[in-house]
């Protein structure tokens, strides 16, 4: 399902290209954004732009992969589908050990092309729900007091309330209490959500 606020952006110095694109995804009720190089679209970018990016691998002045690694050393989590030609291939497969997420060869079928971006589209919204997560348990470890996080680092890491009340000198009562506190502001209701939740955000 494509969320609405996704933009498919279409970074080749084509203008051919890119028309037929524009024409291709509009006609599929997708939002567009073309750009026509690689330094265009880094000024353009953003951290929090949702959709992905078709982008091709030659291209004057910066390459696709050039790109695809200043997008990387900026934290972008777009998921990155390369235009390659014949040739182009094993610089594809490079990209794509490099963390990009599909490539697709010159020249393609548009249903072929739809279905890569509808499976880019699908693992952005799985990436941003995940950021969104980890951004509330953050939210959330944020609100507890030293005390508190002290006693779940111990709660997680396996501890008994009567270990936990000997390593921190403070009685069993007040490891409850402790513990209870932080079960609530965590949101969770098991020791098991507690550690999935930790885990997640370390």
């Amino acid at each position: 399902m494509t969320n609405p606020t996704q933009t498919i952006y279409v970074v080749d110095d084509d203008e051919a290209m890119r028309d037929s694109m524009t024409w291709l995804l509009e006609g599929e009720a997708y939002r567009v954004t073309c750009f026509d190089s690689a330094e265009s679209f880094l000024k353009a970018w953003r951290s929090d732009m949702q959709g992905c990016i078709v982008l091709d691998v030659r291209m004057p002045e910066m390459s696709g992969l050039e790109l695809q690694e200043k997008l990387d050393s900026l934290g972008s989590q777009l998921p990155v589908i390369f235009v390659t030609g014949h040739g182009d291939v094993p610089m594809a497969v490079s990209a794509l050990q490099r963390g990009a997420c599909d490539f697709i060869e010159k020249p393609f079928h548009n249903e072929d092309l739809l279905s890569r971006i509808q499976r880019a589209l699908e693992l952005d919204n799985q990436l941003s729900a995940r950021r969104q997560r980890d951004g509330a348990i953050s939210h959330r470890l944020d609100q507890l007091t030293q005390r508190e996080r002290e006693v779940m680092q111990l709660v997680v890491a396996g501890k008994l309330n009567k270990q936990i009340a000997d390593e921190l000198n403070i009685s069993m009562k007040t490891v409850e209490a402790h513990r209870a506190r932080v079960m609530e502001k965590m949101g969770v209701r098991t020791l098991a959500e507690l550690v999935k939740a930790v885990m997640t955000v370390n």
